[in-house]
């Protein structure tokens, strides 16, 4: 059993019990200051001059609060020794960090500042060295983002922070306007409930911190390769309504937001961020303009064209009635013509990288529709894909191997002619992205027929064929993907029977050569991939 199983967590009443007067407010005399984020902070000392605070600080920081005119006094002032190791050393010494652990309600403790010359801290401002946004800056050299690794900032955060029934700590200027407030309204005092939640918030930090630390350093050590411990800290971004059903509590973490920003509609539900997220994948793996339609975490239909309206028609032929209340990702700029036929039915999500001139203002009158800018290209977004099992986690690579013409094995004594190579390619693109078993029948340009997330390849095989022939659409002489191989020549022939004349798929099974050869007598042409794309 894992450390965190084992854990019997509190309520914050039942861990706080009842403070008692003396500890339930703190009266900040003293404050420590550095921050790297240097927003809010001149206004915040300046304040806590007003209130009588004394205000410690170093390095730039220190200069900034000089430069303002606020009264400050350096931190090696107080400790009688200089900042040291270009600037490596300041605060880790033991007049800053007895001041800032005391526990003043400890004759011991007091005793001891008294004996050494300490004075208590009651108040830690510190923000951390931008190490996550030195990194992902292109060209930076590991030695660039060794000097933005934090030392003491992060000690004097977790020493506050363990200590805060006796010291307060901010480490988001987000919280100095409140922080601020209180004291203002309890004569320069903030309470124990505060003292908590600041604590709380400064763990997380480091904790988040440190997290990207060691993902950086592992993907240094041994690039693709998989950690031996995953540490995963990422803030709260929004709180769903609800998860995948109403009574299912749910939120999203992580940066979500900085890749898809919303601008018109409800709140994203759980649903409605799962499969914006398959759309946009999907949309990802084409070059021409395309339009993709999920519902439900599968694809129901995408095309692609010279023009995002025909790729948009396209996509929409293959299942009509299922792209009623779908998400549609498209991969170039919304157009009026392709905005006027998206609206001509229900659609609860639109995803396009830009919106051009009126489109946003004709697509907003359905209120309830959600409109998503897309800003980022999702395939960088993530190293790893992690899912949830049942006390623990399963971590593997993304699934980015694509497949060209020269890396296909034809093995048939039929070749593919050209137009059946493009939509053997346009097929596989697709089925990577459908639940397994995944079958799809496509044209170079379009998918005509999707079988998805059957526990028979038969099934899904008579299912995309069925789908099709009720949409109007003829299969003959299209190809057929399958996400793995055939087991049995039996899926093959069904795709045979619906009119396929080209086969693309993983091979690699024991029957290959029964199925080979039901392809040789029914003069289809297929080729072999070597690799899969089941999708569980």
């Amino acid at each position: 059993m894992d450390t965190l199983t084992q854990l019997k967590v509190p309520t914050f009443e039942q861990h706080t019990l009842i403070p008692s007067k003396e500890e339930s407010l703190l009266k900040i005399r003293r404050a420590l200051i550095s921050v790297s984020d240097k927003r809010g902070i001149v206004e915040l000392a300046k304040t806590l001059h007003q209130f009588g605070v004394e205000v410690i600080s170093t390095g730039g920081t220190y200069q900034t609060l000089k430069d303002a005119g606020v009264a400050v006094k350096s931190v090696s002032e107080v400790t009688g020794f200089p900042e040291i190791l270009d600037g490596r050393v300041k605060t880790l010494h033991p007049i800053i960090h007895a001041g800032i652990l005391a526990a003043t309600d400890n004759p011991l403790h007091l005793k001891q500042l008294r004996e050494h010359n300490i004075e208590p801290i009651d108040l830690v401002v510190v923000n951390l060295y931008p190490f996550e946004q030195t990194i992902t800056q292109e060209d930076v050299t590991l030695e660039q983002a060794i000097e933005q690794i934090d030392i003491g900032g992060p000690t004097m955060l977790r020493a506050a922070a363990k200590n805060y029934r006796h010291t307060a700590v901010v480490v988001n200027p987000g919280r100095y306007h409140s922080f601020l407030e209180e004291m203002l309204n309890n004569d320069g005092f903030i309470t124990y409930q505060t003292r908590f939640e600041l604590a709380r918030e400064a763990f997380q930090h480091t904790a988040t911190y440190d997290t990207v630390i060691a993902t950086y350093f592992g993907t240094i050590q041994a690039p693709g390769k998989l950690p031996d411990v995953v540490t995963i800290s990422m803030k709260k971004s929004d709180m769903l309504r609800y998860g995948e059903n109403p009574h299912q509590a749910a939120a999203l973490y992580g940066k979500f937001n900085t890749y898809f920003k919303k601008l018109h509609g409800k709140e994203l539900s759980y649903n409605n961020i799962l499969d914006i997220n398959a759309a946009a994948l999907l949309s990802a793996e084409f070059e021409k303009p395309t339009a993709v339609i999920v519902k439900h975490n599968n694809p129901c239909g995408v095309g692609s064209g010279e023009l995002l309206l025909d790729a948009y028609r396209a996509a929409f032929a293959t299942d009509s009635k299922s792209a009623f209340g779908g998400i549609v990702a498209l991969n170039r700029p919304l157009d009026m013509g392709t905005a006027e036929a998206i609206n001509d039915i229900f659609t609860e999500v639109i995803i396009a990288p830009s919106y051009l001139t009126g489109v946003l203002d004709f697509l907003m009158k359905k209120k309830d529709r959600r409109l998503i800018q897309q800003m980022i290209d999702v395939r960088s977004a993530r190293e790893f894909d992690i899912r949830g099992v049942v006390a623990g986690l399963l971590l593997q690579e993304q699934d980015h191997r694509r497949i060209t013409r020269e890396t296909l094995q034809i093995v048939t004594k039929r070749k593919p002619t050209d137009d059946e190579l493009d939509s053997m390619l346009f097929g596989w693109r697709v089925v990577k992205h459908v639940r397994s078993n995944a079958i799809v029948y496509a044209r170079r340009d379009r998918t005509l027929g999707v079988g998805a997330g059957q526990m028979s390849r038969v099934d899904s095989a008579k299912i995309a064929a069925m789908k099709a022939a009720e949409a109007g659409l003829d299969l003959t002489g299209c190809a057929v993907a399958s996400d793995a191989f055939f087991p049995f020549a039996d899926g093959l022939l069904e795709a045979v029977k619906g009119g396929a004349t080209a086969v693309i798929e993983p091979g690699g099974s024991v029957r290959d050569e029964e199925v080979i050869r039901a392809a040789d007598e029914h003069n289809v042409a297929m080729a072999f991939t070597g690799i899969r794309h089941f999708r569980h």
